[in-house]
């Protein structure tokens, strides 16, 4: 076995850009020397972008990890034989790729549980794609979750230095206002301090939201901060945590920018995601263009890796060989990251 981390990748929903982004960051020889990468999909989908992409490589079709070369200019894939290529409608939603998509995630879990690859790295899935396949799931968070018994998990969001956790992501604004609780504020603190340590921060600096405008102004316009996100943070700090709050939402991701704070947990979804994605993904309104789509989503808590592009199936560039691929060579870095993190 290779002294490097082997990286089980799912290839995503085969009707979208995944298959290409996948060929496009395997066809760097700079990934080889960092880890060990295995395809979890379809051969013959892959083959085809491929094509659509125009790379000088070849697909290596296996049915255990052992099988595979990990050479640069071959691509192994861990072949499921899920998709029927001529029912596949790329930039289609359907059944046959929803529960493809589906099946690559439950697989790649079960080999990383049976230490087959050493961390997981997944391509976007579609969720109406999946549900219509019979699988119902908000996303590969609560899958990951399922599949590996855990209870307690948030999301992380990273790009360059800015690393955001989540109290609650896939529920209503409404609902995830009821859910910030010190309980769950205090359990987020305590995973973001333990995965910045997996990222080699000795002492992370923690700066935590507060949920209402000015952290509610000392309760003019909420009592969120006062009664449960402060009590939180104190006792975090009672455990030896350097954490920094309420801060004021408008102001918190600034100072993360500016190096006050390692990583930001957010009271909810579109709080930690948009200040990322202004960051992250940089559209060239001259040539019409995306010039970066940047950013990792790790799910944390696991008692497996699991990093993830940080962009959805884009159905309308799918076939085109015009996606961009750097979202899923920042997962597949701080894939590596982490699981050289927990080695040591």
């Amino acid at each position: 076995m290779s002294k490097k981390p082997i990286l089980g990748i799912t290839m995503g929903d085969p009707a979208s850009i995944g298959p290409e982004i996948t060929v496009k960051a395997l066809s760097d020889p700079a990934i080889y020397e960092k880890c060990s990468p295995i395809i979890i999909g379809d051969a013959a989908v892959m083959e085809a972008a491929v094509g659509i992409v125009g790379k000088d490589v070849k697909i290596n079709a296996v049915s255990d990890v052992k099988e595979a070369k990990f050479e640069f200019g071959t691509i192994d894939v861990y072949d499921m034989k899920l998709v029927d290529m001529d029912k596949l409608e790329r930039g289609v939603v359907s059944a046959m790729a929803g529960n493809a998509a589906f099946q690559y995630v439950k697989k790649v879990i079960e080999l990383a549980m049976n230490h087959e690859v050493d961390a997981t790295v997944t391509n976007a899935l579609n969720k109406e794609a999946m549900n219509l396949a019979g699988h119902h799931y908000s996303g590969h968070t609560e899958i990951y979750a399922e599949y590996t018994g855990t209870k307690k998990y948030t999301m992380m969001l990273a790009h360059e230095n800015l690393r955001v956790v989540h109290v609650s992501t896939h529920v209503s604004l409404r609902e995830a206002c009821d859910r910030v609780k010190k309980d769950r504020v205090l359990e987020v603190i305590r995973i973001a301090d333990q995965a910045c340590k997996e990222l080699g921060i000795k002492e992370p600096k923690i700066g935590v939201a507060g949920l209402n405008p000015h952290s509610g102004e000392n309760g003019m316009f909420g009592r969120e901060e006062i009664e449960e996100i402060t009590p939180a943070i104190e006792a975090a700090k009672g455990e030896g945590i350097i954490v920094d709050g309420p801060v004021p939402p408008d102001t918190v991701f600034s100072k993360a920018r500016g190096g006050w704070y390692d990583i930001v947990v957010a009271m909810y979804h579109d709080q930690g995601h948009i200040p990322l994605k202004v960051v992250g993904f940089v559209y060239n309104q001259a040539e019409q263009k995306w010039d970066a789509v940047a950013g990792v989503n790790i799910t944390l808590g696991l008692p497996i890796i699991r990093a993830s592009v940080d962009h959805g199936t884009a159905f309308d560039q799918a076939g085109k060989g015009v996606a961009n691929e750097l979202s899923l060579i920042n997962a597949m870095d701080y894939a590596i990251r982490m699981s050289e993190g927990r080695t040591k």
